[in-house]
């Protein structure tokens, strides 16, 4: 389960990154994310007033072949690039914030 402040908010930017709808009607409290193809896992939105943290333990990974348009498409949908302090010489993986601050990685799946 991802925490969001804004359950609604998360769920529409979730929805249109990854091309899922809701199981069920969306709670403000509340909801669960599945394919919009009805093939693949699902995703748990929650209301959480606890602060995000700036280097979280579990984060998403999105793994694309067009890193720089996927990023580019997921900054237009709202999120944000994240200042990362943990970059590697040579990262294969752009940080971003979703729409309520939680991180996630861009992975370059053509970089092997």
């Amino acid at each position: 389960m991802l925490g969001a402040s804004d359950v609604r908010r998360a769920a529409a930017f979730w929805g249109r990154a990854l091309d899922y709808v809701p199981r069920d009607e969306v709670q403000d409290d509340w909801t669960v994310l599945v394919p919009a193809n009805g093939v693949g896992p699902g995703l748990a939105l929650g209301l959480s007033g606890t602060p995000v943290q700036e280097h979280p333990r579990v984060h998403l990974d999105l793994y694309t072949e067009e890193q720089a348009a996927e990023v580019a498409r997921l900054v237009e949908l709202g999120a944000e690039l994240v200042e990362w302090d943990s970059y590697p010489d040579d990262p294969d993986f752009v940080v971003l914030a979703d729409t309520e601050g939680n991180r996630f990685c861009v992975i370059d799946k053509s970089r092997g």
